[in-house]
């Protein structure tokens, strides 16, 4: 058996369950994410979403409770307006945060097109 036969490996289709591991996952993520505005948008919030993180700790605790919100705000209406799609945070929450992450890495060390 190789490593990509492996059963913790093998994305689960709609309806099949879960994915088990973020290995498995994020090749879905990445077919949720196909639409170049759409990726764009998340790495802008995901950016926000640390500035206001680093903000949360050097000015205001507010920019804490601010940076969901700008986050989700511009990821969603990637998702909505342009993905024509669900977001994945709905199932996959912390899988979806690890996947907006990622790409956001992916992207500003040019890994994956901005």
């Amino acid at each position: 058996m190789t490593a990509s036969d492996h059963p913790a490996q093998k994305p689960a289709k709609e309806g099949e369950g879960r994915y088990r591991t973020f290995a498995a996952f994020y090749p879905f993520y990445l077919t949720e994410h196909v639409n170049r505005t759409s990726r764009r948008l998340h790495v802008i919030g995901t950016t926000l979403v640390i500035a206001a993180l680093v903000c949360g700790v050097l000015v205001d605790w507010r920019f804490f409770v601010a940076a969901p919100f700008v986050g989700y705000g511009f990821a969603w209406v990637g998702h909505f307006v342009f993905e024509k799609n669900r977001p994945a945070t709905f199932k996959y929450p912390l899988y979806s945060l690890a996947g907006d992450f990622r790409l956001w890495f992916e992207v500003v060390t040019g890994k994956r097109s901005f």
